[in-house]
């Protein structure tokens, strides 16, 4: 769909933000596809428990909220646009019907605390088994804690501050402005800052699993360890980040 053609499909938004049936059967017809593109790549990093179907009804409602939304004076593209709702949309579905107890959120938050204690106390990156006696608690209850919060939710680079103001729901909101650009630009900043600092190892696994798509099994292979220990090294990483980035605002 050509720019002219995109705002022919808009030009027809009512003020009050409803769009036309018409408009709306277009926009479903042209981008049904991206959406469906987009949920089958989540689902790739997403437990077993979390289907498809699911996440493709939920990008279709960011979708459709995406035509709503969207100004084409804006200068941004639709389809950029659209992407980044519809991946927002199937995110906070899978957030909403959270598989996890809140034992395993509650323990990952001490990992990321114990993390973060002592790094300031010693300047140094913290060791599995300096975290474990931080938290007062054996290596295999330590990297049954990682196990368990591995298992139980999707992490991302959009979702490394958690919370109700996390960067992915500023991301899927309405167009940013300038501040909004501004901060965004800051915290990739920090974050690429903070990835860069990590552990080798840990370094090693979150490039292999996010720029070079591997799964699990495939970066175990590359780096000589179990698939279940790779799946450790990345909550470890995970919860290394949220340390780190913890004072950020």
């Amino acid at each position: 769909m050509t720019e002219g053609t995109e705002a022919k499909v808009f030009e027809d938004v009512l003020p009050n933000g409803e769009a036309t049936d018409a408009n709306m059967s277009m926009v479903v017809e042209k981008y049904a596809p991206l959406v469906k593109r987009i949920a089958h790549h989540l689902l790739l990093r997403m437990p077993a428990s979390v289907q498809v179907d699911d996440l493709v009804q939920s990008g279709m409602i960011g979708l459709l909220e995406a035509a709503k939304k969207y100004d084409v004076s804006k200068g941004a593209s639709f389809e950029t646009y659209a992407g980044i709702r519809i991946r927002g949309s199937m995110l906070d579905e899978v957030r909403k019907g959270d598989w996890a107890p809140r034992s395993v959120h509650r323990k990952s938050r001490k990992v990321a605390e114990a993390i973060k204690a002592i790094e300031a106390r010693t300047g140094k990156d913290a060791k599995d088994h300096d975290i474990a006696k931080e938290m007062d608690i054996d290596l295999n209850a330590y990297y049954a804690i990682l196990q368990d919060a591995s298992g139980s939710r999707l992490f991302s680079f959009d979702d490394i501050m958690e919370g109700d103001d996390s960067a992915i729901e500023l991301a899927v909101g309405d167009l940013p402005g300038p501040c909004d650009g501004l901060q965004r630009a800051t915290f990739k900043e920090h974050l690429a800052r903070a990835i860069d600092n990590l552990p080798p190892r840990e370094k090693l696994v979150l490039a292999l699993y996010y720029d070079e798509e591997l799964n699990l099994k495939e970066i175990g292979e590359v780096i000589g360890v179990s698939e279940s220990r790779v799946s450790q090294i990345h909550s470890q990483a995970a919860m290394r980040l949220r340390s780190r980035l913890a004072d950020w605002r």
